[in-house]
């Protein structure tokens, strides 16, 4: 039987969950180890000030290839590494050498300028690259690198989250960030969770090990589900009795980025200033990095054959 819908089911057919968008991955590689790229993704370059996830897929099959990542440079963002297996060692041009494991946290902020390397140091490694872009209060200034080995947890019903980044349900992670963010693993042992979000910010929900019904948005492993703001707690579902997923998220940056090989910008003049320096071999700017993996030139930026 049926009716009339009612103001208040017009209002739940019309809210913020019912504009939830699912965008599927895409597979590359890097360092020669298999990835999902899940954002930026077509028509959607950020979420909140997150702008560059890359799922690092576990290894399928015996005596995988390693990570190796050689020196690099980046601007205008914040790489945040976090495994779920594995173990990997930075090292950059402030002279940081740091191991990571899971659990723990690796947050490198570029400013101006940083080069860095990342070799694994286990054959397997599975876990999430990501990057922050910084607003322009920092992203011209020095550059950062923090690691943090403890973070907050926090335990529902059916499952547990740690709180890499931001605040959650009055968890903060003690990373220090220059944009309203959050980012969680999210650990679910049990058929449903609902996770609290600040309704400011524009989430992402993206599924590690199984597919999850996201209100009622079904996603898959290496997917997202794009979330606007106006939310106050996602429903998740999955029909296995464990599994894994991150929270994304943070307030909209409210300015277009420009994105290209390493760098992020406001501009290509900045990005192309940029490649500029790093070929040139500019030590000022991009530091010399300790590590037995070669230096990787950037390919010239395809703007500049323009005209």
């Amino acid at each position: 039987m049926s009716g009339p819908v009612q103001p208040v089911d017009a209002a739940v057919e019309q809210g913020p969950l019912a504009r939830i968008d699912v965008r599927e991955g895409r597979a590359t590689t890097v360092g020669g180890v298999p990835i999902s790229r899940v954002l930026p993704t077509k028509g959607r370059r950020t979420v909140g000030p997150w702008c560059f996830v890359d799922l690092i897929l576990p290894p399928d099959f015996e005596d995988p290839h390693p990570l190796e990542v050689g020196p690099h440079p980046h601007t205008g963002l914040a790489t945040v590494t976090w495994l779920l297996e594995g173990e990997a060692l930075h090292t950059d041009s402030l002279g940081s050498e740091q191991p990571i494991r899971p659990g723990q946290l690796n947050l490198m902020s570029a400013g101006n300028g940083i080069a860095h390397a990342e070799l694994g140091t286990t054959q397997g490694i599975h876990g999430v690259q990501m990057w922050l872009a910084q607003p322009e209060e920092t992203r011209h200034g020095d550059s950062r690198f923090e690691h943090v080995a403890e973070l907050p947890v926090i335990g529902f019903p059916t499952g547990e989250a740690t709180v890499m980044i931001g605040e959650i349900a009055g968890h903060r992670s003690p990373a220090v960030v220059d944009w309203g963010t959050v980012g969680l693993d999210v650990d679910l042992r049990g058929r449903r969770i609902e996770i609290p979000s600040e309704p400011g910010y524009e989430h992402a929900v993206i599924p590690i090990d199984h597919a999850l019904k996201v209100d009622e948005a079904i996603v898959e492993p290496g997917w997202l589900a794009l979330i606007p703001v106006g939310v106050e707690a996602i429903p998740i579902e999955t029909s296995s009795d464990r599994a894994r997923f991150l929270v994304v998220g943070g307030e909209p940056l409210g300015e277009p980025i420009e994105m290209w090989w390493n760098f992020v910008a406001r501009s290509k003049d900045e990005i192309t200033e940029a490649w500029r320096s790093w070929q040139a071999h500019d030590l000022d700017r991009f530091g010399p990095v300790s590590s037995r993996l070669s230096r990787i030139d950037a390919p010239a930026p395809p703007w500049l054959g323009e005209g």
